[in-house]
């Protein structure tokens, strides 16, 4: 029985969809046979990152439908073997998903995975509340700042009222933090909240720290997520992410401020 992961968020544009195509490549080159589904509808954007748009033909509206079955929608990656993706329809209105339709996607597709990861849209809406209502597991994402870790708050608060676990009294939905776009330098001057604030107000396990780089823009506009840049800092830090999902004690990396050298002190970077 596959793994539910839903990457989840309050606010927008803190990297879910690159957390999502990072995290699930990482499971996938780890061995576990990983699918990654998009649930914006409308707003696709999983399958750029992924590298696969050219070979979107059937969606996962058209699955909830019956206009086509799994084997006609699930795209292979072209980098691992063990990695599929479901796009997301671009023409469809977030109401072409019903709680019964994306149950039955996700049991057909539990009997051949070994993890789902599911890329939510941010806030409450349909397509977030049908993406965290089947979660076993949930990667909460937020940048350091104070209104991004203020909606993930309330995402929490949705995560334990309104899942099917909180629903059938199982028990809860397991809870991390993935705190994107982090800048040490930035932390000093008081422009962003530090990991421990973060933490000390979310109160939740924390899962990893990206740190803000270039290489992430980078990845994103050449289709390759960016965990497979390994001589990268982001590449590095979700490959970190991974490990500790999988039970691995694994060192924080990337939290405080580069010490310069003495040419780089005097020469700058």
């Amino acid at each position: 029985m596959a793994q539910i992961i839903v990457v989840t968020s309050g606010k927008g544009g803190v990297g879910k969809t690159t957390s999502s195509a990072a995290i699930a490549t990482g499971l996938a080159l780890k061995g576990h046979k990983t699918v990654v589904i998009d649930f914006d509808i409308g707003l696709r954007n999983l399958d750029l990152i992924m590298g696969c748009e050219r070979r979107v033909v059937y969606d996962f509206v058209n699955v909830i439908n019956g206009e086509a079955n799994l084997n006609q929608a699930l795209i292979k990656d072209k980098r691992c073997d063990k990695l599929f993706v479901l796009p997301a329809s671009q023409t469809r209105d977030k109401d072409a998903l019903t709680k019964e339709g994306v149950g039955k996607v996700l049991e057909d597709l539990s009997k051949d995975f070994d993890y789902i990861l599911c890329d939510s849209p941010a806030g409450i809406e349909t397509g977030a509340m049908m993406a965290l209502y089947f979660a076993d597991t949930a990667i909460v994402t937020t940048n350091p700042e104070v209104s991004s870790v203020r909606d993930s708050d309330r995402i929490l608060g949705m995560l334990q009222s309104r899942s099917r676990r909180a629903e059938q009294s199982l028990e809860p939905v397991k809870e991390y933090l993935l705190l994107t776009r982090y800048a040490p330098t930035r932390v000093k001057t008081g422009e962003m909240l530090s990991v421990e604030d973060v933490q000390e107000i979310l109160a939740i396990p924390l899962l990893g720290v990206i740190p803000e780089s270039q290489s992430v823009l980078k990845a994103s506009n050449s289709g390759v997520p960016v965990i497979v840049d390994q001589q990268s800092d982001a590449g590095q830090a979700y490959a970190d992410a991974v490990a500790r999902l999988l039970g691995e004690d694994v060192p924080l990396r990337f939290v405080a401020e580069e010490k310069k050298g003495l040419l780089k002190r005097i020469f700058g970077s």
